[in-house]
């Protein structure tokens, strides 16, 4: 018989790197609604439903159940899909489970990020509580208060709200029973791995006093803190979430104005900035963000390759103008005169006689220009 799995849904490249995205108690894979699409530009992205919530079968648990059930059901997951190892983000429970996975099983984890969550939930009693109450009463009771367990003041969404009246009072009831077990306080300093720690800062549940607490014992760990966040930090907050966990996922980003300074030289960025206007300046950071913080940074070529295809570029397009920066940037990034002719010649075959023709004539102006300087 085929083992039942988690629900789950997976977005972006079957072979971009994988990302396992952990819901909050009550909620389903719908928290990360706003968040996951945008990650699945340059991840594999995989976010699955607690046992009893969402599309998840509620048998998954019962009583007693603990974090590492739920941390051997996500293994579980990822082994049907092929995942090996694994990025991982999950919030408060989805959370511990991450950081369940971060010491018991450090080997499939590429990075961590940690929301909303904490290394112990209390004591345990009122989630012994809650769930004693939950198996007698059912989930309808505790709907009521939602919105002010999750969001601030006037904030909801209804999806999750109602994914939480929705699901399994049993198999909620087990995850209870999982969160009021749960305690590694003492085993944060085992936690190797990159780990990022998003804290709400208006969260009444897991407070940023919590999220610090697993900083100061983890030694890669970061901790951001997010005005106007409460518990459900990816549905309130979702760009702020994205931005953090691109920056955890990815790295930071490169200074573009450095790099462009580097290519361009000084004296063309001075003048492009006095330049710049109000209605000029967001296109200004555009090309600061993007062409030299993005592609002109990325490893894969070096800058003298992406000097003659830039050059190559601007000559099949008749773009002179550009043709006498980059020519000048070429020379910057290492290419000879030499080398220069040889890649204006080869766009005489693929771009035109004509083209070429008026593409040396410009470079030739910039290194006589250029030679003049040097004398």
């Amino acid at each position: 018989m085929t083992e039942k799995l988690l629900n789950h849904l997976a977005e972006g490249p079957a072979s971009a790197p994988p990302l396992l995205l952990g819901p909050s108690l009550g909620t389903s894979y719908a928290l990360w609604d706003a968040v996951a699409p945008e990650l699945s530009a340059a991840h594999r992205v995989v976010r699955w439903d607690l046992p009893g919530h969402g599309g998840s079968a509620p048998e998954l648990i019962g009583p007693g159940a603990t974090v590492g059930d739920l941390a051997a059901l996500v293994l579980a997951l990822a082994d049907a899909l092929g995942i090996d190892r694994f990025a991982y983000a999950g919030v408060s429970l989805g959370g511990a489970v991450g950081l369940h996975l971060a010491v018991h099983h450090p080997d499939r984890l590429t990075s961590l990020a940690v929301l909303c969550s904490a290394a112990r939930f209390g004591d345990g009693t009122a989630w012994r509580e809650r769930a004693d109450r939950v198996r007698r009463e059912g989930m309808e009771w505790l709907v009521a208060s939602a919105d002010a367990r999750w969001f601030t003041p006037g904030f909801t969404v209804p999806r999750l709200v109602r994914d939480h009246r929705e699901a399994d009072p049993a198999a909620y009831a087990a995850c209870c029973d999982a969160l009021a077990a749960f305690d590694l306080r003492d085993r944060l300093g085992e936690i190797a791995v990159p780990t990022l720690l998003v804290a709400g800062k208006q969260d009444p549940a897991t407070r940023p006093a919590q999220l610090r607490e697993i900083a100061d014992a983890v030694s890669a760990a970061t901790l951001v803190e997010l005005p106007g966040a409460s518990h459900l930090a990816p549905a309130q907050c979702p760009r702020a979430v994205l931005t953090a966990l691109r920056t955890q996922l990815d790295g930071p980003p490169a200074s573009g104005m450095a790099v462009r300074r580097e290519v361009l030289g000084d004296a063309h960025v001075d003048r492009a900035q006095a330049r710049q206007t109000p209605f000029t300046a967001r296109f200004q950071d555009f090309i600061s963000r993007y062409a030299w913080g993005e592609i002109w940074t990325d490893p894969t070529l070096s800058r003298r390759e992406r000097s003659m295809i830039t050059l190559t570029a601007l000559v099949a397009h008749g773009h002179y103008d550009e043709l006498t920066m980059h020519v000048r940037a070429a020379r910057r990034n290492g290419l000879t005169p030499e080398e220069i002719g040889a890649v204006l010649l080869q766009t005489a075959v693929y771009c035109g006689v004509p083209a070429a023709n008026s593409a040396f004539a410009t470079a030739q102006r910039v290194l006589a220009e250029e030679a003049g300087d040097e004398r």
